[in-house]
């Protein structure tokens, strides 16, 4: 578990690259918000979270499948880092950021995955690169 990467895994590359595809302007892992979330808009003041399904215990999900060994500290620490994000969301929210969660399981659907951005994120920019 310690080789599981916490930064640019394959679906936050994947989401970053389609944000980019589309013409939106971001920054990532933006230290001074809580949460450090995988992609911010600033000048749309909305957040991106790339939440793997394991560790974000996504609910009905086949990656979300827990370990039986060690059962109890792996039903801790789930829940732990979903009352965690329950928080972050939370906070942000309360200081006026828009906040859309992507799941792991959610970037395989590419088409759906670049619609779904599109309906958050907003217009894109023109030819002049203006939004």
């Amino acid at each position: 578990m310690s080789r599981i990467a916490g930064k640019n895994t394959g679906p936050e590359i994947m989401v970053r690259k389609i944000m980019k595809d589309l013409g939106y302007e971001f920054q990532i892992y933006s230290e001074d918000l809580p949460g450090k979330p995988d992609v911010v808009l600033p000048r749309r003041k909305k957040i991106v979270f790339v939440h793997g399904c394991f560790w974000h215990g996504h609910k009905r999900c086949k990656r979300a499948k827990r370990p039986a060994t060690n059962a109890p500290f792996w039903k801790r620490k789930i829940e732990s880092n979903i009352k965690r994000d329950l928080r972050i969301l939370k906070k942000l929210r309360s200081e006026g950021w828009s906040v859309m969660v992507i799941w792991q399981c959610q970037t395989r659907d590419h088409e759906g995955l670049k619609n779904r951005i599109m309906k958050f994120a907003g217009k894109r920019r023109g030819k002049h690169g203006r939004s």
